[in-house]
């Protein structure tokens, strides 16, 4: 397994020296499935997979249809090919109380403090020590060595804040820099920008073929680059395929389908003449989906190209129409890995 401080640089589809994969997006498009989804492709073949959440929601519990996520290390499935995908649900207080006791030999000190809600009192003036608290139990799975000096985990997934709060969750230097000029909160958070900021960390970002979700994408993969954080791919999430051809998207859009034959169709289906009330109905109904459908598709195919021109790897997995559950977070991870993102 490759350092993670080493500097060598990802290209492409390529992320088999990635050990950190970073999930973001915008609320609603499906952060947290890809990242589960991405753990289980990540773990096809025989690897272990620590997938990890940071934002207290349980989300992973609910996907993996499991009791909430205790603070420690808990197995949560097996992905084809015999590996594993393994949960932690980060708890501010208890990540405090691990650096307390990691750095300073404090445990019971940091007891004493949990018991008088100091804790609360810290992470909630010193926000960014809660980030550095947060990440660097990320970096920390991926630097962890056993005895024979070999990491317990082939890659850590984390499904961490929204696109628009990655960066300043992941930029923890700059958060830490009215905390602590010196000492091991500042030394803790230069070695996790080590390796956030390593070609061994990509930070992938999830959208919609939406305006508001790839400006969003946009707007974050101009923020990571400008924090010299590796963007890596970007995945879009819930697409459909076009159900008209070319031509007739075309005329959908302009209103030109032709009536008659849409008419007949609807006859013919018995579900009303074409002089009928209810058969002009339907057929005007139909027009107006195929009218709807085809400015969809235009505006995807608009929003597609802008997520082109961003020049990273795109991903794209289809909409789901009864929703997520286990079966369909393995079909999701195996369509990730059919697309080389895994």
């Amino acid at each position: 397994m490759p350092d993670p401080d080493d500097a060598t640089t990802p290209d492409g589809n390529d992320w088999s020296e990635v050990m950190l994969h970073v999930v973001s997006g915008k609320g609603g498009t499906g952060k947290t499935t890809v990242a589960a989804a991405l753990a289980l492709a990540l773990a096809h073949g025989g690897k272990r997979v620590m997938l990890m959440e940071v934002e207290g929601r349980q989300g992973l519990a609910q996907l993996f249809d499991t009791p909430p996520l205790p603070y420690e290390e808990t197995k949560l499935t097996v992905a084809p090919g015999g590996g594993e995908v393994w949960g932690l649900a980060v708890d501010p207080e208890e990540a405090l109380l691990e650096y307390l006791e990691m750095f300073y030999n404090l445990r019971r000190a940091g007891s004493v403090l949990r018991r008088m809600g100091a804790i609360d009192f810290v992470t909630t003036v010193a926000p960014g020590l809660r980030d550095v608290l947060l990440t660097g139990k990320a970096v920390e799975l991926v630097r962890r060595k056993d005895k024979d000096s070999k990491s317990p985990y082939d890659a850590v997934v984390v499904d961490a804040p929204p696109t628009g709060r990655i960066t300043r969750f992941l930029n923890v230097n700059t958060e830490i820099a009215g905390l602590a000029k010196v000492g091991p909160v500042r030394n803790q958070a230069d070695s996790v920008m080590n390796v956030l900021r390593s070609p061994h960390t990509a930070v992938h970002l999830t959208t919609l073929l939406e305006e508001m979700p790839v400006q969003e994408t946009i707007d974050g993969v101009a923020e990571l680059h400008d924090a010299a954080l590796p963007v890596g791919g970007i995945v879009v999430t819930m697409t459909r395929p076009p159900q008209l051809s070319d031509e007739d998207l075309e005329l959908a859009l302009v209103d030109n389908l032709p009536r008659s034959t849409i008419a007949a169709a609807v006859a013919s289906a018995g579900l009303g003449s074409a002089r009928s009330k209810q058969g002009r109905g339907i057929t005007d109904a139909l027009l107006t989906e195929a009218h709807d459908h085809a400015t969809r598709v235009r505006l995807e195919t608009t929003e597609r190209d802008r997520i082109n021109q961003l020049g990273r790897p795109v991903y794209e997995l289809s909409f789901v129409p009864g929703g997520i559950d286990l079966a369909a977070l393995y079909d999701l991870a195996e369509s990730l890995r059919q697309q080389h993102m895994a």
